[in-house]
């Protein structure tokens, strides 16, 4: 599907946290920019992420805002306090007697756009006007 867009995927393997570093450096002049998924590795080093992408001079974009705030340059997703909110009174229900199969699924219904300034600048990167009066939050 990438291909559709005009964009190539290449994908690097990350098993540990040791093989971090070499990837980022290893996608240096092959890759415009960076995805990075939410996951627990990714997570637990996302300072070490994002001091290797700054160095390797790779945009990466995340979708989880706590990698921002650590460094990252971007994330949209779901705005986890609004959804544990929501949770909680799910919770609320089945505690008053409702029966948790007929209470339907439910999918986050508000995201964030969070951009770093900061990152950006060291990445030689200017953000428009208008992407930044639709951010939820920019970080100076």
């Amino acid at each position: 599907m990438a291909g559709r867009f005009g964009v190539a995927v290449v994908i690097v393997e990350i098993r540990g946290a040791e093989d971090i570093a070499p990837a980022i450096e290893a996608l240096e002049g092959r890759s415009d920019a960076l995805i990075i998924p939410s996951e627990p590795l990714y997570n637990t080093n996302r300072a070490q992420i994002n001091s290797s992408t700054v160095r390797a001079q790779l945009p990466t974009f995340y979708f989880d805002r706590v990698y921002v705030d650590t460094g990252g340059l971007m994330s949209y997703g779901p705005n986890w306090p609004s959804f544990w909110r929501r949770a909680t009174e799910l919770v609320d229900k089945i505690l008053r007697g409702a029966r948790p199969g007929e209470i339907p699924v439910e999918q986050p219904t508000k995201f964030d756009l969070v951009v770093n300034l900061t990152t950006a600048k060291a990445l030689g990167l200017a953000f428009p006007p208008t992407l930044l009066a639709l951010a939820d939050e920019v970080i100076e």
